[in-house]
């Protein structure tokens, strides 16, 4: 581990796939045995699809609305030689929960600023969290039923609920 090297004055308020609040959550039903992460793993604090042929395996990649957000329950791994922390559960691994309903904060990968109300937009090839408004066209990118809780700029952390303000 290498030496510190900068002292934030005020802790971070939280990490992406952290729940935002205690309002209720839902969980994705799981098939018999539960979730499993896709060969490629799972990334936590991003959507996930479930696979079609048997709704077990999980990818941070996919098609249509994401079958659910990968929370952070502690489930990752540090697998990477020298790393230091770690987002990603193994390939093959079991995965606790996947949520369609609740409130949580996610990282916004999208190179404008966020305002509360703007819908999230889930990448088809990692599952990232990015910000736009209501109908736009993202590229590459699907238009979630989640929609952004708190105001930020490029690469911060937005809280995200699936239930609108009003």
């Amino acid at each position: 581990m290498p030496f510190q090297t900068q002292v934030n004055p005020t802790q971070a308020p939280a990490v992406e796939g952290d729940f935002a609040s205690a309002n209720p959550r839902h969980s994705v039903l799981s098939v018999e045995g539960g979730f499993v992460a896709g060969p490629s793993g799972l990334v936590i604090g991003r959507f996930a699809w479930a696979d079609t042929a048997t709704g077990k395996i999980l990818a941070n990649a996919g098609s249509g609305a994401p079958t659910g957000f990968v929370h952070r329950d502690l489930q990752a791994m540090i697998t990477t030689y020298l790393s230091e922390f770690g987002m990603t559960i193994p390939a093959g691994f079991g995965v606790g929960e996947l949520f369609n309903g609740g409130d949580f904060w996610a990282k916004h990968t999208g190179a404008s600023a966020v305002t509360v109300g703007m819908k999230a937009f889930a990448s088809n090839t990692t599952g990232a969290v990015s910000f736009a408004a209501a109908g736009a066209t993202v590229a590459g990118f699907t238009e979630t039923k989640w929609f952004a809780m708190s105001a930020g700029a490029a690469g911060e952390l937005i809280k995200m609920s699936n239930i609108a303000l009003g």
